[in-house]
């Protein structure tokens, strides 16, 4: 549970770093619309572990990054509270969702919880990919650099 909510930590810290340094450089719309994408897949994944339909959420829709914010926020609020009254014994519980499709699947919180940490740090490396094209530097988002 403690390196879960450790990948959460990190996850909110990531997050804040791209956002300051989008917010601060030049608007690059294809770095927004990743970083849009992360929040808000953090947002419908969120939504499924608490055992709620997220066929209506977008998943792809571009914000601005005012509203970047505020997501950024509000999913470290959710995450937090929901690791908080997580157990080791309910990690490995199943969640029944369906995805964008319509198909369904069950997956265990803990693979759950692994691949929305992952998928994040996934679309971040590609920003950061974006941001050196431009002749900007990278944002520092690694796991070690957080831990120091």
């Amino acid at each position: 549970m403690e390196t879960i909510q450790s990948m959460f930590k990190h996850l909110h810290w990531s997050n804040q770093r791209i956002l300051e340094t989008l917010h601060n450089g030049e608007e690059n719309k294809k770095a927004n619309n990743l970083f849009s994408h992360i929040l808000h897949a953090e947002n419908v994944w969120f939504t499924r572990l608490i055992g709620t339909d997220s066929s209506h959420l977008p998943i792809w829709a571009e914000i601005s990054l005012e509203s970047c914010l505020g997501l950024v926020n509000q999913n470290n609020l959710n995450y937090t509270a929901f690791l908080s009254n997580l157990s080791n014994l309910e990690l490995d519980q199943l969640v029944t969702y369906k995805n964008s499709k319509g198909t369904e699947f069950r997956n265990s919180k803990r693979d759950i919880l692994t691949h929305v940490a992952l998928h994040g740090q996934y679309h971040r490396g590609q920003i950061n990919q974006l941001l050196r094209a431009a002749k900007l530097e990278p944002i520092n988002v690694d796991f070690i650099t957080f831990r120091r």
